[in-house]
């Protein structure tokens, strides 16, 4: 369920018409929905706690998907944790109001840097992805007199996801480490003085609509608990990543939060560990539209017809990077028969394709329309190419609504870039 509705002719997010907000704001824009963000939190987060056996989870909210920090800060008012991936994103967190021992910090290519900030920050854990990053935190840990909790991500060669390129469990894929291999770097981690193991973490994809591998990979996870406390080692936590898909209109609904709740309460219910979840599209991505202009209807005498909009890949690159499904909604519908549709932005790339042969309602110069699903990995993936100013976004909350990342002017844009001394003309 979303915010976004038809009321008196015209889509609305909330209280608020898109017409009007349009109007003040511009497009291209992002929107977002606060009372969406808050029940998406409130149904994946009830739906685990309906489940006594698996105790009290940390919901850590995967920031990357959507981490403006006034989502966030709406999203810590309702006690989210959160799953970190950079320096940056811990940051983004810390000042969105989440607690430091409620942040999770992954991520395959960490620096020694980010690593000792998060150390200094006292994050919940660090998830370790490799060897040669267990050594290094070990030995910045000992530098800093410190003793972070750590938590070994396992591969559990179990592959799922909407896209090869957001499939992260498989054995080739470079997230994580074997099964095998877990058990060896579990025991020395825990022999290490500068290292605190506690746990055990895997994460196999995104955008997920089968249950059945997710159930397969908690169930190697559970096991692997099992044999490291066979062998001794005292394990604390299990953090099972993200990865529930959502509807994006063009396919089956996926399983809603209560069936993945069952089925984590089936595959490792009672197992006495700390449980963490990491939802992120789940929570973000029908919370927020992106809001375009159409600019013209450019119509070929070989009967196609390209809707060319003021929006472009620099502000939704999903479509061009992994042929994506948006649906595309008239803002304020015209009657008539619908048309077939390239739907297409102004950048000079072919692939600034959001869409072909798409049957739309009949659009015309100056209609509005937006793109839903939009608010995760939208803005977060948005740049500046062909010098395009980055999309601002906006927050709704009932029938208020504030920009919440405004739009840079051309002389922001080129102030960020000075030039170099020797290319400034000397004073007169």
């Amino acid at each position: 369920m979303n915010h976004f509705e038809l009321r008196d002719g015209g889509l609305y997010c909330e209280g608020v018409s898109l017409v009007r907000l349009a109007e003040a704001v511009g497009t291209p824009a992002y929107v977002y929905s606060t009372a969406t963000l808050q029940r998406h939190y409130a149904v994946f987060s009830g739906a685990l706690k309906s489940h006594a056996s698996l105790g009290s989870p940390l919901v850590a909210y995967a920031v990357k998907a959507n981490s403006n920090l006034s989502v966030l800060r709406t999203l810590a008012a309702l006690g989210a944790g959160a799953d970190t991936v950079s320096e940056g994103e811990i940051r983004r967190a810390i000042a969105a109001g989440i607690p430091p021992d409620r942040i999770v910090f992954s991520g395959v290519g960490k620096t020694a840097a980010e690593l000792a900030y998060a150390i200094e920050t006292g994050v919940a854990h660090i998830n370790v992805e490799s060897e040669p990053e267990l050594d290094l935190l070990a030995a910045i840990a000992a530098a800093h007199g410190a003793r972070p909790s750590v938590v070994i991500r396992v591969n559990p060669d179990v592959g799922a996801g909407g896209h090869v390129k957001i499939s992260t469990g498989k054995s080739e894929s470079k997230f994580g480490v074997s099964l095998a291999e877990a058990e060896r770097l579990y025991a020395k981690a825990a022999t290490q003085p500068s290292l605190r193991a506690v746990g055990v973490a895997c994460h196999i994809g995104s955008q997920i609509v089968d249950l059945t591998p997710l159930e397969s990979a908690f169930g190697l996870m559970r096991a692997l608990v099992g044999r490291l406390r066979a062998s001794g080692l005292s394990v604390e936590r299990l953090d099972l990543g993200g990865g529930l898909g959502v509807p994006y209109f063009n396919q089956p609904d996926p399983p809603p939060p209560e069936a993945f709740a069952a089925m984590a309460a089936r595959a490792v219910g009672g197992l006495d560990v700390q449980l963490t979840f990491e939802p992120g599209r789940v929570i973000a991505a029908n919370a927020g539209v992106l809001l375009a202009r159409v600019l013209h209807v450019n119509a070929r005498p070989d009967g196609r017809r390209f809707l060319v909009l003021d929006a472009a890949m620099n502000d939704l690159v999903r479509p061009a990077m992994y042929d994506a499904y948006h649906d595309i909604r008239p803002v304020a519908p015209r009657d008539g028969e619908p048309q077939t549709y390239d739907v297409v932005g102004p950048v000079c790339e072919t692939g600034d394709t959001f869409t072909r042969e798409r049957l739309l309602p009949p659009l015309a110069a100056g209609d509005l329309v937006a793109f839903m699903s939009a608010g995760a990995y939208g803005a977060v993936m948005s740049s500046e190419y062909n010098t395009r100013p980055l999309v601002p976004e906006v927050l709704v909350n009932g029938e208020a609504f504030a920009v919440v990342r405004p739009r840079p002017t051309y002389d922001e844009i080129l102030a960020r870039e000075p030039l170099a001394p020797w290319l400034v003309s000397p004073k007169s």
